[in-house]
């Protein structure tokens, strides 16, 4: 999925440039006050209907992908995992999301078992196909299914949303940075002042 890789880095370069007073803090691309990234509405591998409010207080990762992804996404949950691991006691404050792009194929059953080999408190979410195509474009996140053979695959942005507990888009991380860096940020979030006012950045055209 190296193609999944370079098709999430050109989603990045499409998103804000992070204001100067802000380059140092975070280190994937800070998107504080972006006006995209702010809804979701589908269902987790368990029925239970869930939308980003259903969250706060916590950090939200949200990652789009598909469980016969061979590469890019086992990597992705594995490194998500080591963060959480990493975190401690605080990871309690923090909800991986994962958005099938493939809700045919992806079924409940499959999704379930997809996140326990993980980590249990990992949810998958689902929904018609129209559904997730309105949530991959509210996260400006690009994927199409690419016939293989008899079957298809799906060729997907790869990057991480980092969600604030107050429900805000607040970091894009790159697939390419490390578990350090992801939790780095995580852990910014989690200690963010609340009262701090949103400082949006500078978009690209």
């Amino acid at each position: 999925m190296a193609v999944g890789a370079l098709l999430g880095l050109a989603a990045c370069e499409r998103l804000p440039v992070p204001s100067a007073s802000r380059v140092a803090a975070f280190r994937g691309i800070d998107i504080t006050g972006a006006p995209y990234a702010r809804t979701l509405n589908l269902t987790d591998q368990h029925g239970q209907a869930r939308s980003l409010a259903d969250f706060r207080g916590r950090v939200v990762l949200l990652f789009f992908g598909f469980v016969q992804c061979p590469d890019v996404c086992p990597t992705a949950l594995a490194r998500a995992s080591e963060v959480m691991q990493g975190l401690g006691a605080d990871a309690q404050r923090v909800q991986l999301l994962f958005v099938t792009l493939d809700p045919e194929r992806d079924t409940p059953a499959m999704l379930r078992e997809y996140m326990a080999a993980f980590d249990p408190s990992f949810l998958a979410l689902t929904g018609s196909m129209d559904e997730i195509r309105a949530a991959a474009s509210e996260f400006r996140v690009f994927f199409r299914h690419v016939p293989t053979g008899s079957s298809y695959t799906v060729d997907h942005s790869a990057m991480t949303y980092l969600i604030d507990p107050r429900g805000q888009p607040r970091v894009v991380l790159r697939h390419e940075q490390s578990v350090d860096d992801y939790t780095h940020d995580v852990r910014l979030l989690l200690h963010d002042d609340p009262g701090r006012a949103a400082t949006p950045g500078l978009f690209t055209a």
